[in-house]
């Protein structure tokens, strides 16, 4: 399976999202996901060996436990796919950071002639 085809899925992204915080139950993933996409247990479960199975996260068992955490492996790869777009993006999101500087001094010039 193809990374964005694992990752067009919004209820895997919303596991990569949590997991991101940190390492979680499989227990714990399941509480949250049920409740924001109201899907059941197995289905999560489906969807943590999907993210599993094509290299995203990682398993450890405590006890009975399942404990998964992001493998950055496949989100690097994905990184260096997107390297070719950047282009688009670096640029734009630069003059507005430029621009917000800008502002930011207008402001701080305006307030200190005020004073």
């Amino acid at each position: 399976m193809h990374a964005f085809d694992v990752l067009g899925d919004p209820v895997r992204r919303r596991i990569l999202e949590l997991l991101a915080g940190g390492e979680l139950s499989s227990g714990d993933v399941t509480t949250v996901v049920r409740g924001e996409f109201g899907i059941s247990q197995p289905a999560v479960s489906q969807h943590l060996r999907v993210l599993r199975e094509n290299g995203f996260t990682t398993v450890r068992a405590e006890g009975t436990r399942r404990l998964y955490s992001v493998d950055p492996g496949p989100l690097k790869e994905i990184d260096g796919w997107l390297e070719q777009y950047r282009r688009f993006w670096t640029g734009p999101l630069d003059a507005l950071a430029t621009e917000i500087a800008r502002g930011r001094r207008e402001r701080r010039k305006a307030a200190e002639e005020s004073n």
